[in-house]
Order: structure tokens, then sequence, then C-alpha cells
């Protein structure tokens, strides 16, 4: 018996999770697969979710192995960012016309770093006209530490989000007159340096108090009582999400998600997690901190 012999090839469209599926059955079932998808990758909306239902499993846990496994498959061929013109032929012969958008980098020497995206002089850095600014005069302490840093990067302008970090960390927010100092040492417009501040939610405009306290909200935690805990930290505290106590010790703020959803709800105190947390755990925790203090 005479086995059947493949031949053609598949064209999905659409590079969803369920065209990555369709694209990896057919692909293992013999047939030469091209997978198409208009966006820049493949991925689709469950690449934007955090959790899926009703099972609550992570979504990128889900979909990782097979972006990997599609990727490297050899009888697929992924193209992105890409739209089909036209159609023509029959049922089992069709001939389909592809427009393949420019990317302006090299495929082939990618390495998925985003440095690119990064330093896109389009895009990414805005450009105001800014009038001479007078260097601040900072305080001798506060020069010292900011001189350290900066000559510990070696005033290089592209450490600008380490250089944040090591500040941020130092005085538990970016001070006003020490952004327009580092904007004249390292030669960088004051706007460029606020449009990094404001994008990442690590930094702060805002004084924070000496425990930064962060509360998960994501689907996990959520659905576990995350919401009371945080009342809870709320009426201790008598502040508001993303404000300080008027002592300065406390600064109480939100998130998404921590990554660490069997361990919901978690309560995370200075850069510590604390895991299953309850309402009666979220009280003695603050009070351990009050006492410390005192």
């Amino acid at each position: 018996m005479n086995e059947k012999k493949i031949i053609g090839s598949v064209l999905i469209v659409g590079g969803g999770i369920g065209g990555i599926q369709s694209a990896l059955d057919l692909a293992e079932a013999g047939f030469k697969v091209y997978l198409l998808d208009s966006a820049p990758a493949i991925g689709g909306t469950m690449a934007a979710l955090d959790k899926t239902f009703p099972t609550n499993d992570c979504a990128m846990c889900i979909m990782a192995p097979k972006l990997v496994e599609c990727a490297r498959h050899l009888n697929i061929e992924i193209i992105t960012w890409a739209d089909i013109e036209s159609v023509q032929g029959g049922p089992g012969n069709f001939k389909v016309t592809l427009k393949q958008h420019p990317r302006y980098v090299d495929l082939d020497k990618c390495t998925g770093c985003g440095l690119c995206t990064v330093n896109c002089p389009v895009r990414n850095i805005p450009h105001f006209e800014q009038k001479t600014i007078p260097e601040p005069k900072l305080e001798k302490e506060d020069l010292e530490k900011i001189t350290n840093i900066l000559n510990k990067y070696r005033k290089d302008e592209s450490s600008l989000v380490p250089i944040l970090q090591e500040i941020n960390e130092e005085f538990r927010y970016l001070p006003e007159n020490i952004l327009n100092y580092i904007s004249i040492k390292l030669g960088i417009s004051l706007s460029q340096i606020y449009n990094m501040a404001t994008f990442y939610k690590a930094f702060s405009l805002k004084p924070r108090g000496k425990h930064l306290i962060t509360v998960c909200l994501g689907t996990a935690c959520h659905v576990r009582g995350a919401p009371r805990i945080l009342e809870e930290l709320k009426r201790i505290l008598n502040i508001k999400e993303g404000e300080t106590t008027e002592d300065k010790l406390f600064t109480l703020e939100t998130v998404n998600c921590l990554g660490a959803c069997a361990l919901g709800p978690i309560v995370v105190v200075d850069n510590n997690y604390h895991g299953q947390m309850t309402i009666r755990k979220a009280s003695k925790l603050i009070d351990r901190l009050k006492e410390t203090e005192r």
C-alpha cells in the first residue's frame, strides 16, 4: 500500500493563539506552513493578557512554549508586519500576494534587545525649545552623592536609567533641582529626563516614605481578597494609594502583578514579599514597622 505524499503548503492568516496552534498541528502533519500576521510579532491579544478565564492560568506561561516551538519548527515560516494584497486561483491552488512593511532593521542581526526602539530619534526623543537653565546650587552632602553617582557611570548619557535608579534609591524620589543638575552635567534635555522619569512606575517625582508598601491587585490576588487588604492599609495609615503619611514613614502603592500568583494575596514592604496576606496580618505588619521606628 502506497503512502499518500503530502504536497503543497498552507497559509494561516492571523498569528494569535489559534493561528499558532493551527500552524503547529499542520506542520507536525508534514505541511509547509506560512504564518502571517499584520502586527510586528505573533501572539495576538492573548500575549497582552495577564490571566486566562476560567482557570486563572498565566497567559504567557501557556503561550511561551508555543511561541518558541513555532519559531524553531522547520516547517513553519513566520511572516509578520505584512498584509494580503490579493488572492488568486481556486481551492487547492491559490496564489497569494503579500505586502511587506519596512522595518528599517536587519532581521538577520536582530537579537530582540529593543535598543532600536529606545534610541529611535523619531518616536522616543522629544524635542522642545528649552531655555538655558542656570546650574542649581545643591547642598554639599547632596552634591557629593550626585557627583559619585555621575562619576560611577562616567557621565555617560546612555546610562540615564541606572543613574535615575540610584538617585531614586538614595533620595527615595527624584528631586527637581537634582534633575536640573544632571540635565546640565549629562547634556540631556530636561524634557527627555522627565519623559523617562514619568514612564517608569518605579520612579517618583514626589517624596516617598521611609517604608514603601506595595499591594498586588493582579487577578490571582484580587480574587483572594487583595482589595480588602488595601482598604485596611488605607484605614490604618490614613492615606490613599499613591500617598505618603505625614510623618514620611510610609508610602502606599499598588501594582497589577508581581509574578508570584501562588503566594497571593501579596504585600511587598521594602522589597520583602509577604505572601498569603490577610487583614489581621497586614495590621500586625504595620504595627511591627511602627514599633521598629519607635
